[in-house]
């Protein structure tokens, strides 16, 4: 195999790789034999017809395209490990040369990581986060502490109100005409939690048990079933069953239910407690992401389109992974969501943008500050690691690929921690700009 690298505009490059033309021959049988059996001549068993045959009834480029997809994965990540060049995208691959007897020869234009000029990284100037707890922050978690143990009863002699959960049978119609998925029966609906079309929940209350009403609502103009946007309907509801909630006394009592302690005082205590932590990691977080959104701002970089896209499509696999876990395909969230593989794209665009731009600006950091990682470094994390999957280090590093390839991925990513650490250290925080009244 050989390689040539030519260096194009917007910090692209084309390589051009060649095949011999004896590897040629032997994908062109290889794929002689995967197709063979599916191949059907009159005088020879199936399975059983000479290449030669096939070749000169459907022509010798019969098997060409098989073959080219046998060459160009195994080619192609060979002339990266042999290309010098930083490549940080995908291949747009085209095929120029492909004949028996001749050098296998195909084009991989790709994206070259470009060169990033770092502005001010050193010193940066934040907004200081507020990390005050304030007592009603303290009454609001209690409160939701209240709401999870609270005690659902029966409503008896009243009517409907806001914040009551009411079973519903209900059918909607549009100019008198049923519509699909505008039906249900023994649904729990709370009232006031948003989860009906706008005006319909409202229409409930002072409404009672046993009793049927009409409900008109109209549908929102973005609605996600595209024959019902903007639609006027007539919901027919039947109320079946009105229930509420107890909450529990705000007590001793309750402190030593929910909570190891048994007064309030200290149960509020520990909840102050808890609220500054999380306090204080959600700043710490946030002057992370202020930090590097500074440095990025004030480097210069352009991005290659196909770097981006390259990215995106790796987010949008990692998205898919993700709903995935969660029972839910692609194409079920692009139904639920009115969306498509377009859309989605589109929305992971300033994401995939942002996080290469904070990568080449760290990684020219960890390069001008001469930051590194150690072997113990790498030991920790596998140990850091292994605790999280409950494996030993070995394992850890047998899963990831115990190579040097693999270990220095890790090895680069432990020094990006690190330039983080650094900048964030270095930073200066300024009192936050008081909102105007």
């Amino acid at each position: 195999m050989s390689l040539q690298v030519e260096k194009l505009e917007n910090s692209m490059a084309k390589l051009t790789i060649e095949v011999s033309s004896q590897e040629l021959e032997a994908a062109i049988q290889k794929a002689y034999q995967k197709n063979k059996n599916r191949i059907s001549v009159p005088g020879f068993r199936k399975g059983k017809v000479p290449r030669q045959i096939i070749e000169k009834m459907y022509g010798k480029e019969v098997f060409y395209e098989d073959a080219a997809n046998i060459l160009l994965p195994d080619a192609y990540e060979k002339a990266l490990a042999e290309c010098e060049e930083s490549i940080v995208s995908s291949p747009e691959i085209e095929v120029t040369q492909i004949e028996a007897g001749k050098p296998f020869i195909f084009t991989a234009q790709v994206a070259l990581k470009p060169e990033i000029r770092l502005g001010k990284y050193k010193g940066v100037e934040v907004e200081m986060q507020d990390t005050g707890v304030k007592e009603e922050e303290i009454d609001a978690q209690i409160e939701k502490e209240r709401e999870n143990n609270a005690r659902t009863i029966e409503v008896e002699g009243r009517a409907v109100e806001n914040g009551d959960i009411v079973t519903i049978d209900f059918e909607g119609f549009i100019d008198g005409v049923a519509f699909e998925g505008g039906k249900g029966e023994n649904y729990p609906l709370t009232i006031g939690s948003g989860a009906f079309i706008p005006g319909f929940e409202e229409q409930l209350i002072g409404k009672n048990k046993d009793e049927e009403t009409q409900v008109n609502v109209t549908f929102p103009e973005d609605y996600h079933a595209e024959n019902l946007k903007g639609k006027d309907a007539v919901f027919h509801v039947a109320i079946k069953e009105v229930k509420t909630k107890e909450l529990p006394e705000l007590d001793d009592e309750f402190a030593s239910e929910v909570s190891e302690f048994d007064t309030l005082a200290e149960y509020r205590e520990d909840v102050k407690k808890k609220l500054a932590e999380r306090k204080e990691k959600e700043a710490a977080d946030a002057k992370e992401t202020a930090v590097i959104d500074a440095i990025i701002a004030d480097a210069a970089l352009e991005i290659p389109d196909a770097m981006l896209k390259t990215q995106q499509r790796q987010m949008a696999d990692e998205f898919a992974q993700r709903i995935q876990i969660q029972g839910l395909s692609l194409e079920q969230y692009y139904q639920f969501t009115g969306t498509d593989s377009e859309k989605l794209m589109e929305e992971l665009k300033p994401q995939a943008e942002r996080r290469i731009r904070s990568r080449l600006a760290l990684e020219a950091i960890v390069a001008a500050e001469g930051i590194t990682a150690s072997e113990e470094d790498y030991e920790n994390e596998m140990a850091r690691m292994g605790q999280i999957y409950n494996m030993e280090p070995d394992k850890v590093k047998e899963m990831l690929g115990e190579n040097e390839k693999a270990k220095k991925q890790i090895m680069d990513d432990l020094a990006i921690t690190k330039a983080v650490e650094f900048v964030v250290k270095q930073a200066k925080e300024k009192p936050a700009k008081e909102e105007a009244k």
